[in-house]
């Protein structure tokens, strides 16, 4: 199983796109602590939307669909339509 998830800060006004095979909580805990990456620069890292697929590479492909579109209202409107179904 896979995870895509977006997360938000409020603070910076900032989406991150990301996919995981692990529990999405467990990969934002890694995003808050300090480490190398664009997140570890942002402290108030949310789960703003998550969407479960069968593999992670499945994920992974809809993580990069909406990287690729660079459509914030996109995003915006998928986290007011609700989260964690199936993808």
């Amino acid at each position: 199983m896979g995870w895509l998830y977006i997360l938000y800060s409020k603070k910076a006004d900032r989406f991150y796109i990301g996919s995981t095979a692990y529990p999405v909580e467990q990969r934002l805990r890694k995003h808050l602590t300090n480490h190398r990456g664009y997140t570890s620069r942002i402290k108030d890292w949310v789960i703003a939307y998550k969407e479960l697929y069968g593999t992670y590479n499945e994920a992974r492909k809809r993580e990069m669909e909406l990287k690729r579109s660079k459509d914030r209202k996109l995003l915006e409107r998928l986290i007011s339509a609700g989260a964690e179904h199936p993808g």
